[in-house]
């Protein structure tokens, strides 16, 4: 709370810093490993390119793979850290390290933020040495983190307090999408920002949205994970309760797949599932932390979701079994627990 209490204090500007220019060729997505660079910032890049210097702060599950992605198309990244030593595989692809966000911001064009809560997102950005330090005229800040319209919205006022554009561009996708470059992005904030960094967010995903003003991206980031949670609850009850009439739970995963109801999601965790295995691509902490700001979300506005209540309520109980770090799909192991201890 520290944090968000400093994220009150306007930022310093900083000074832009020369930028080399990528060119895109081609159309489509099948062209985003065709990026050619310049040393000039005053070429023009390509139809649908990006002309400058890329920083990328957090690299995490989802950030690593992100700015690999930008770096094997052949952008100039600049990363950071809180943990040094995860930069060391991406500044083994090619990229510069910056000691802190405010350096990153300093030394690119446009820099891209994706931390696990908004705590960490607002220090980040708003703290000391924190990339709203390093903005200038000219200069965009991207935070495709998973936080509240509020907390975007704060780091908007600061980051645009500097003369820097600002996008919130939250993704739906988890650790695989991540590194097939096959996210989704939901931006809303400064659509000239959006437009430049289009090219950029095509390599790392499959698809893109602009909604509007700053806050809506996060209000709809919440809305799909929201469902998400509340969707794996019950295909988890579903799992267990097939399990118990002696039906076969792989064959219910057949079932599913094959009918209306089939999602990606429960195809790929279902065998994991019923095996009691969760290799973690999306955190179960940060689905209770999502769950969470959308209960708050509604609260907001005075709309029930029943549902989600009971489903965050037991992403609770698995994170006090100490499940937090694994995938969210572990949540099967709170529906268990409480049946044990009937």
């Amino acid at each position: 709370m520290a944090a968000m209490a400093a994220a009150s204090l306007l930022c310093a500007r900083a000074a832009a810093a020369a930028a080399p220019t990528l060119r895109l060729r081609g159309g489509g997505r099948g062209a985003r490993l065709d990026f050619s660079c310049s040393a000039s910032s005053s070429s023009p890049s390509g139809e649908g390119g990006f002309s400058g210097k890329v920083g990328f702060l957090g690299l995490g599950i989802m950030g690593a793979p992100m700015a690999s992605n930008l770096i094997n198309a052949g952008c100039d990244v600049t990363v950071w850290n809180r943990t040094r030593s995860k930069c060391d595989p991406l500044l083994s692809l090619g990229a510069k390290y910056e000691p802190s966000p405010a350096d990153v911001a300093s030394s690119c064009d446009v820099t891209f933020a994706m931390l696990a809560d908004p705590e960490s997102a607002v220090e980040v950005a708003c703290g000391a040495n924190g990339a709203a330090q390093g903005m200038a005229p000219g200069k965009g800040y991207v935070d495709v983190s998973t936080v509240d319209a509020a907390t975007s919205k704060l780091i908007g006022k600061h980051i645009t307090s500097t003369g820097a554009s600002f996008l919130e561009a939250p993704v739906s996708g988890s650790k695989k999408p991540a590194e097939d470059g096959l996210l989704i992005f939901l931006t809303a904030g400064d659509e000239s920002l959006y437009n430049r960094v289009a090219s950029l967010l095509d390599v790392m995903g499959k698809s893109r949205f602009f909604l509007g003003d700053i806050g809506k991206g996060a209000d709809m980031k919440l809305v799909v994970n929201m469902v998400m949670g509340s969707m794996m609850v019950s295909f988890s009850e579903g799992l267990l309760l097939s399990e118990k009439v002696g039906l076969d739970p792989n064959t219910l995963v057949e079932v599913i797949s094959q009918g209306a109801i089939s999602a990606p999601m429960f195809s790929l965790k279902g065998p994991s599932m019923v095996k009691a295995a969760y290799p973690t691509a999306f955190p179960l902490k940060h689905q209770q932390k999502d769950l969470r700001l959308a209960l708050a979300l509604a609260e907001s506005v005075s709309q029930s979701i029943p549902t989600v209540a009971a489903a965050n309520e037991l992403y609770k109980v698995a994170k006090s079994l100490g499940l937090a770090d694994q995938d969210f799909s572990a949540v099967i192991e709170a529906l268990k627990a409480k049946e044990q201890s009937k």
